[in-house]
């Protein structure tokens, strides 16, 4: 487990986060975390994939954020 913070890291994660209901209840979660840039979920993809670009934050600070939300999300790579 890489616990590096890093810079300008792009991050992906297979979510349960399937509708936008689901996305409501992140986002301000999301949206107030201290490091996250930009983030969006494909809901179309049948993975609901997340998509974080983050600045000084590693993969499991990340995941903690989205597990307190109530969903669950684990490394995804393409």
């Amino acid at each position: 487990m890489n616990l590096i913070k890093m810079k300008n890291k792009k991050f992906q994660f297979k979510t349960n986060i399937n509708c936008g209901g689901c996305i409501a209840s992140v986002t301000p979660h999301l949206d107030q975390a201290e490091g996250i840039r930009e983030w969006n979920v494909d809901i179309s993809d049948k993975n609901k994939v997340l998509t974080i670009k983050a600045d000084g934050m590693n993969e499991e600070e990340v995941l903690d954020i989205i597990r307190k939300t109530g969903f669950k999300a684990e490394p995804w790579t393409e």
